[in-house]
């Protein structure tokens, strides 16, 4: 069973890495996982948040960041634990690997931090937000989504690390919003 699942993974990796591919493709996934291009979304939920709710904000802000970091360090906890390694680090597989990235991150593979980080946030950012909006408060799995395919497409994750990242994400975002609705919640009305 675990031999036939990363036999489909690699296949996948396969696929996304070297077939499903173009040169507009290539010239804009890398950007999609740098954190700077991202800073425009994170400064407009801090102004948002600010501005909308006071000092629910401030807490708002204050778990988005604790979020974070149990995301990252949860994620980092379980590469040393598995070890897998990258795909572009791995001995079988780098002569198949089309690296897009500057280079090849040294740390194990599974889980994918990014994957982890980005649900996690997405997972807190849906559940906190649904009540204003849950189409555009959705689409905030779509930037992680984007930036797990970014992931395994740039040659640096299989699928499988950026799926459990994912899941993991999802737990720590939806335990951490159960948390903050409970004991702070938004408001569901703007205040002006």
């Amino acid at each position: 069973m675990l031999e036939r699942l990363l036999r489909l993974d690699y296949k996948l990796f396969f696929y996304i890495n070297n077939v499903w591919r173009n040169s507009v493709l290539d010239a804009i996934i890398p950007w999609l996982r740098e954190p700077y291009i991202w800073a425009p979304l994170y400064l407009f939920l801090l102004l948002f948040v600010t501005i909308n709710y006071g000092w629910r904000g401030f807490w708002w802000i204050v778990f988005f960041l604790v979020t974070f970091g149990l995301a990252d360090q949860s994620s980092l906890y379980i590469k040393e634990a598995v070890g897998r390694i990258r795909p572009c680090r791995d001995p079988l597989m780098q002569h198949f690997v089309r690296v897009l990235v500057v280079y090849c991150p040294g740390s194990g593979s599974f889980t994918s931090s990014h994957a982890t980080n980005h649900f996690a946030l997405g997972t807190f950012c849906f559940l906190t937000f649904r009540h204003i909006s849950k189409l555009y408060a959705s689409l905030f799995f779509v930037w992680a989504l984007l930036i797990c395919y970014a992931q395994v497409y740039v040659g640096v994750h299989y699928p499988l690390d950026v799926i459990g990242g994912g899941v993991l994400g999802i737990i720590i975002g939806t335990l951490s919003a159960g948390f903050f609705q409970r004991r702070i919640r938004l408001e569901p009305e703007l205040t002006t």
